[in-house]
């Protein structure tokens, strides 16, 4: 017998750990929310007493509590308050719920939105007369999933002042007609030529984001994120959720950092970070900290703004002049991580084009070269595009590669946005997962949501897969070679991405003397009649052994 009893106990499914050790269990027991026991049954049935709460797991399966390393839960949960497109089927879906919700808002002064699929769109770049049509009396903007584009209408360009003599900004492009009139469609820093002027929301509708956007993560089983852009105001919300002890996940901030400004907010950021740690106090103190930095070194490759260091094809086989946008000058970006690493600051770098991974790569190298091999932990996020020889320098250079697995699959903004502009030898360089854990590599994974589900077990699924619904059987795999097994995109999802956030000494694997962070699901994933991974459901998610999330009529 133990001494004491414990307050949880987990039983009557499988356990997989993540723990290299003891990789499968049956049952694990929780006290103080921590684990304090692994084994079988029997092992486990000691820590049972009067008090102890048994979740029966029913067959079904525990893990660790999942960790998103690349999301955006404030500009998710704000985009469940506007006019949310993200589940609108094709073109005249998109148009019917934008007419639906602007006809439901009468007094709005904006319609504000995000969510739209470029590939529903001839080109990707939906027109200012479709949006006309459907929201005609005031200024419509609505970006685009991936956040790299936005559709305005007419009105909105009139207010924005935006014609065919306004000149596209440094950092961005406007889509034209032929004769230089704007279509509608504004890419990257363009859009910042209209969205100022939009209403911008309130402390509160960030916080009320906040708790939306958090509900949600953990109803899909994520107990831990990176957010990957943190701003002085999010920084204030996060704060101020922390004070509220609202704040029931585990969150890294990454601060922005401004691509039209340079080097000297570099002693900006790491103050704020600093501010960061000496404000998170209370009662789930270190739930939220901000030692990461994101940089974003491009666009992406469907609006010809992902850095490429050959030109992107015409589309037909031929050569054009466009090789993309490197946000930063890439000698002043050696010398910006370089400052970063040695106060001890983590980046973390967007990174979609072969020359932008490089250019990345690079700047690590020469950190690594002034600083030593720092326990930073820099991590390159989406890695679309990676030429073979830049594959093995992730290992070389301790650096992370951050998987967004749900990208790398045929579907429309592959097929018709961007094979065709790759060709057939880089189109074979995409999402190189498994060439990348071959190397050596530590593999990362987020959802980037909300650009794309954040479920875990839709994107574990197109990681293991390669196929965009495989209920449907709708595509053939997208380079089968690079197909993970579930164990590793488990691993990536779970352990890899708690050493993103430095966080895999207390979380990512279920081991004794780790915080309870735990997911219960429906069944059994690693079963041979258990279906397809993403059919799987989240019955329970608990942070520290208290529940976060139960399902309606969880009966553990």
């Amino acid at each position: 017998m133990t001494d004491t009893q414990a307050d949880l106990v987990f039983r009557g499914g499988h356990v997989h750990t993540v723990d290299a050790a003891r990789p499968t269990a049956e049952a694990v027991a929780v006290q103080a929310g921590r684990i304090v026991a692994v084994g079988n049954e029997s092992e486990i049935k000691p820590w049972i007493g009067v008090g102890t709460r048994v979740v029966d797991l029913n067959g079904g399966l525990l893990v660790p509590g999942f960790q998103d390393a690349h999301v955006h839960p404030l500009h998710g949960g704000i985009g469940r308050l506007r006019c949310d497109l993200h589940d609108s089927p094709g073109r005249a879906g998109v148009l019917d719920t934008i007419r639906r919700y602007a006809a439901e808002h009468p007094d709005l002064p904006w319609i504000l939105g995000a969510g739209w699929y470029m590939s529903d769109f001839p080109g990707g770049t939906p027109t200012r007369e479709e949006l006309d049509i459907v929201v005609p009396d005031r200024p419509a903007f609505l970006t685009n999933r991936d956040g790299h584009g936005a559709w305005a209408n007419s009105r909105a360009l009139e207010l924005a002042g935006v014609d065919k003599e306004t000149s596209d900004p440094a950092d961005g492009r406007i889509e034209r007609r032929p004769d230089g009139t704007p279509s509608g469609t504004l890419h990257e820093g363009a859009m910042d030529l209209v969205e100022r002027h939009a209403p911008v929301p309130g402390p509160d509708d960030w916080a009320a984001a906040l708790r939306i956007g958090q509900a949600y993560l953990h109803s899909l089983g994520i107990t831990a994120w990176q957010d990957a852009i943190i701003t002085p105001k999010d920084q204030r919300t996060y704060l101020g959720a922390v004070e509220r002890g609202e704040l029931t996940a585990r969150v890294e901030g990454a601060l922005w950092w401004e691509r039209d400004r340079g080097g000297e907010q570099v002693d900006e950021l790491i103050e704020r970070s600093r501010a960061v740690a000496s404000a998170s106090t209370g009662s789930n103190a270190g739930h939220f900290r901000a030692n990461s930095v994101k940089i974003m070194q491009d666009g992406v490759l469907e609006n010809f703004t992902g850095a490429m260091v050959e030109p992107y094809l015409d589309g037909h086989g031929g050569s054009t002049d466009r090789s993309g946008i490197s946000f930063v000058e890439p000698i002043a970006l050696r010398d910006h991580v370089r400052r970063l690493d040695a106060a001890g600051l983590q980046v973390h770098f967007h990174t979609i084009g072969d020359r932008a991974v490089r250019e990345a790569l690079d700047a690590i190298e020469a950190a690594r070269t002034a600083n030593g091999m720092t326990d930073t932990r820099p991590h390159l996020s989406h890695i679309q595009l990676v030429q073979p020889t830049d594959v093995p320098r992730f290992a070389a250079l301790g650096t992370i590669a951050n998987a967004q697995p749900y990208w790398a699959c045929h579907e429309g903004q592959m097929d018709e946005l961007t094979i065709p502009f790759l060709g057939p030898e880089r189109t074979t360089w995409q999402y190189p997962f498994k060439s990348l854990l071959r190397s050596g590599a530590r593999l990362a994974m987020g959802s980037d949501w909300s650009v794309s589900t954040p479920n875990p077990l839709l994107e574990m699924e197109v990681a293991v897969t390669r196929v965009a619904d495989i209920s449907r059987g709708l595509y053939e795999p997208f380079l089968p070679d690079e197909r993970l097994t579930l164990e590793e995109a488990m691993t990536a999802f779970t352990l890899g991405s708690a050493y993103v956030n430095h966080l895999d000494d207390v979380t990512g694997s279920i081991e004794v003397g780790k915080l309870a962070d735990l997911v219960v699901i429906d069944r059994d994933l690693f079963a041979p009649d258990a279906g397809p991974i993403g059919d799987g459901r989240v019955l329970a998610t608990f942070v520290e052994g208290q529940p976060v999330f139960e399902a309606d009529g969880f009966r553990g």
